[in-house]
């Protein structure tokens, strides 16, 4: 599967390898479900403000097992990553149940030092129609 990595012209070669490691690390750690390949991207600290998921390396390894145990065919389609200095927000398309219409998400990424440090999270389940006829995507 590969991954979209839009690129503007004005993105500093930091931001690029920021956008890069978030990228990475969401496909091995939520599609992939490989806690122990994404955590390499995590610094020496991790803050989460998901509320259902615990602080630090133990508390997305258990994230990550969760998602295996309880969703195991779970997949996340990122449809856009943007990229402001240490911020990474991605907006994706993440199915739990294949055949469901799934949510749509906001995660952003705070890094330090090129490595994970921060993360918080948005969730919208897809409606069957919307008021406008526009679609989330």
């Amino acid at each position: 599967m590969a991954i979209y990595t839009p690129v503007r012209a004005q993105e500093t070669a930091t931001e690029a390898k920021n956008k890069q490691v978030v990228l990475e690390f969401y496909e091995k750690g939520l599609n992939q479900k490989d806690a122990d390949a994404a955590i390499s991207y995590i610094g020496s600290h991790y803050t989460q403000h998901n509320p259902v998921a615990a602080d630090g390396v133990d508390g997305f390894r258990r994230f990550v097992a969760f998602l295996k145990d309880k969703f195991p065919q779970s997949h996340s389609e990122i449809k856009r990553a943007f990229v402001d200095g240490d911020y990474v927000i991605l907006h994706s398309h993440a199915v739990r149940e294949p055949g469901t219409r799934g949510n749509a998400l906001i995660d952003i990424f705070k890094l330090e030092n090129g490595k994970i440090v921060e993360h918080w999270d948005v969730t919208q389940p897809i409606p069957e129609t919307t008021a406008s006829g526009n679609g989330m995507f």
